[in-house]
């Protein structure tokens, strides 16, 4: 039986039954201080949070440095408008380390390792390397008090190998249904293939708090009732214009708009996030 969603009204209708995903996986050592950033869909806001948090967990104090997983549509550094170097296609590659393509971010105080756009590496990359990659990068996050992995929209195997080493796990959605059915099904799929996994929850794009709350609960629901987990819900993010012309003049709204809605919504989140360690 499939799932399913009805198109006209908010409320999601999943069933129970799914198959586990094809390949299974071995125990992983989860990478101390590696939250990953995941969403199921594009469109949902997923990378400019990141890049936000990132800069809020800077701002607080925190020795942060962000991760572009996002297979071949990295995009971190053109949103931050940084001129790097060297990105992880070198890693990929294997002729330089990850700590060897590490870019400074100086206007957000914190570390960048970019993606290479438009490069199928680590989407094709083998699950052993994939790894390999995974367990490096949990070596170079015991230097950092947080790293933030964005990861790739949908469930492909990069994502899931590399959100099932992170200690944490946020799902960003909003409130259309194709965004609420994805995240389910990736919170499904992770749950199936990593069953100790600490997901949580971020509404973004949220006409108001009030509606945040129901798009949480319309999901939440759907886990309770099928999954049979009830993932918190981290924060909701209100829908703010902002952060469509910070993106757009390459700058962290942090620093353009510090004290907009969408801001201090982050950084409220950010705060949670260093309160549970």
């Amino acid at each position: 039986m499939k799932d399913k969603t009805m198109e006209n009204s908010s409320e999601l209708k999943l069933a129970p039954q799914a198959s586990r995903p094809a390949g299974g996986s071995r125990l992983l050592r989860k990478g101390k201080n590696m939250i990953a950033v995941a969403s199921g869909k594009g469109g949902v806001g997923k990378t400019w949070f990141s890049i936000t948090l990132a800069h809020a967990l800077s701002g607080l104090r925190q020795k942060t440095m962000l991760f572009d997983g996002d297979l071949g549509l990295a995009n971190i550094d053109i949103q931050l408008g940084l001129m790097v170097k060297y990105d992880l296609g070198s890693v990929i590659s294997g002729s330089m380390s990850l700590n060897q393509v590490i870019h400074h971010y100086d206007k957000g105080r914190f570390d960048v390792i970019a993606g290479r756009s438009g490069s199928a590496g680590l989407a094709s990359m083998p699950v052993g390397r994939l790894q390999i990659l995974g367990e490096d990068l949990s070596l170079l996050a015991a230097n950092y008090n947080k790293v933030i992995l964005d990861m790739g929209a949908g469930v492909e195997k990069p994502v899931r190998i590399l959100s099932g080493m992170a200690e944490k796990i946020i799902v960003v959605c909003t409130d259309e249904p194709t965004s609420l059915t994805d995240a389910y099904a990736f919170i499904k799929i992770m749950t199936m293939q990593y069953p100790k996994s600490d997901i949580s929850i971020v509404i973004n794009q949220a006409n108001s708090v009030r509606e945040g709350q129901r798009t949480y609960e319309t999901l939440l629901k759907a886990c309770t009732n099928f999954l049979k987990i009830t993932p918190p819900l981290l924060g909701i993010i209100r829908r703010d214009t902002r952060v469509r012309d910070s993106i757009r003049n390459q700058s962290s709204i942090l620093n353009r708009y510090p004290t907009s809605e969408a801001a201090e919504d982050v950084v409220a989140i950010a705060r949670k996030l260093v309160a549970n360690g």
